[in-house]
């Protein structure tokens, strides 16, 4: 933790983000300019996450939720897919082993449907067994589309007889149920677009793009996304002048 986030943390106010939303983006950037192979990447990619989680739970960010998997991520070579797939087994296992000391909840948002039975087995593992923790929750979408989401939540609604529908009721057939909406949304990697990433829960996120590459994007980085999050006046949907 900076000094100057300690600082604030220290006041009676800390205006921190209670969910942080991240598309972590840059892996392949950040290989290919040290003359390294994808997975590499997207290696130093988890390292990070790891990272962002502990420093999350650290600042007392309740929700942090991560793009890791996206439905169009299939597209990509295969190679660079089971190497993707390999690593999030490789965080599982070891999320498993720590979890006893990290007390992280896990949950997992998307259809993992298509992954191999061992892979949805850790999945499942990793929901069950965190579940009785309290604080910090981490959220991750694997094979997630914020569209797909959107058709799957109307799906289980009118499987439901389409009952009386409100914005409420309606986000509570999103993956994440009813847990609160990002405040601030993270695009590291220079990209200036959400790429089908909570379509419906960021409505009114703010949103904060940086030029870092996702292996880079360390404690300091996040300290200087959380400072421009609270020195804006959020308006949720509210246009000020107009036009």
């Amino acid at each position: 933790m900076s000094a100057g986030m300690e600082k604030d943390l220290a006041g009676e106010s800390s205006g921190l983000p209670r969910h942080i939303a991240v598309i972590m983006d840059g892996n392949g950037r950040w290989a290919r300019r040290r003359g390294m192979p994808r997975s590499a990447g997207h290696s130093a990619g988890a390292d990070s996450f790891r990272r962002a989680a502990r420093y999350c739970q650290k600042l007392g960010i309740d929700y942090l939720t991560v793009y890791a998997f996206s439905t169009e991520n299939w597209k990509r070579p295969k190679e660079e897919v089971d190497s993707i797939l390999a690593l999030l087994e490789k965080y599982l296992r070891q999320a498993l082993r720590d979890m006893e000391k990290e007390k992280i909840r896990i949950c997992i948002f998307g259809d993992l449907s298509p992954f191999r039975p061992e892979l949805r087995r850790m999945c499942q593992q990793c929901m069950d067994r965190s579940s009785v923790y309290t604080g910090a929750q981490v959220n991750i979408c694997l094979n997630y589309g914020g569209r797909d989401e959107i058709v799957r939540a109307a799906e289980k609604w009118a499987a439901e007889g389409c009952p009386p529908l409100t914005e409420d009721v309606f986000g509570g057939y999103m993956w994440g149920g009813r847990i609160p909406d990002p405040d601030l949304l993270i695009r590291p990697g220079g990209e200036k677009r959400i790429s089908n990433f909570l379509l419906w829960q960021a409505a009114y996120a703010e949103l904060y793009f940086s030029d870092v590459l996702w292996p880079d994007f360390d404690e300091a980085e996040f300290d200087k996304a959380i400072a421009a999050y609270r020195s804006r006046e959020r308006r949720y949907g509210d246009v000020g002048e107009g036009i």
